[in-house]
């Protein structure tokens, strides 16, 4: 299997820790590409986006949310409904332990530092929350495993280690959203 998609992140894989891990991640995200690829999507970026008719993600009533706030930042959807999945299981009245907000969970600073006056008001919430994403993807140069990270426990600790945090919730949280992106059913079950 060529390594030529996933060549730029494996350049700076801190020591071997992670290696395994990314050889799973690799072959995962390139059959996710190409089952996505072959389901009529098409490359922008090295991501193959925007492939119809899957069949596997049910519709949410936040979907087209989603979709909008995705496109604008440039961000996978399925991406976003993982994280969302996730984060708040599609309830957009959740409070987390720690008092993040919303679908997407924002801490009231983050929501300020990005214009979200209402976090439980779920387009805000989603405009907002992709957007951190999406400044965690850039940050991190399109390293999915670092921005989730970075979303979860924040992108200082990402870089005081060099990598995921070995925090057990971290760890725990990415696995998840990863293993939601690639099996493509984040948008299951909407219990609120």
């Amino acid at each position: 299997m060529s390594n030529w998609l996933l060549a730029p992140l494996l350049q700076n894989l801190p020591g071997t820790v992670y290696q395994d891990a990314y050889a799973d991640l690799q072959r995962l995200l390139l059959k996710r590409l190409w089952l996505k690829a072959q389901a009529g999507g098409r490359a922008q970026g090295g991501v193959i986006s925007g492939a119809a008719g899957r069949g596997d993600l049910a519709a949410s009533p936040f979907d087209e949310m989603i979709q909008e706030a995705a496109r604008r930042h440039g961000v996978d959807p399925d991406l976003v409904r993982a994280v969302i999945k996730v984060e708040s299981n599609f309830d957009p009245q959740a409070v987390s332990h720690a008092g993040a907000k919303g679908l997407m969970q924002l801490m009231d600073a983050t929501a300020a530092s990005l214009g979200v006056e209402n976090s439980f008001d779920a387009a805000q919430n989603i405009e907002g929350g992709v957007a951190y994403l999406a400044q965690q993807l850039q940050r991190f140069r399109g390293d999915v495993r670092l921005a989730l990270a970075a979303y979860n426990a924040g992108p200082g600790a990402v870089q005081q280690y060099a990598g995921p945090p070995p925090f057990a919730e971290t760890q725990m949280y990415i696995r998840r959203v990863l293993s939601y992106y690639q099996a493509g059913d984040a948008g299951h079950d909407y219990s609120v």
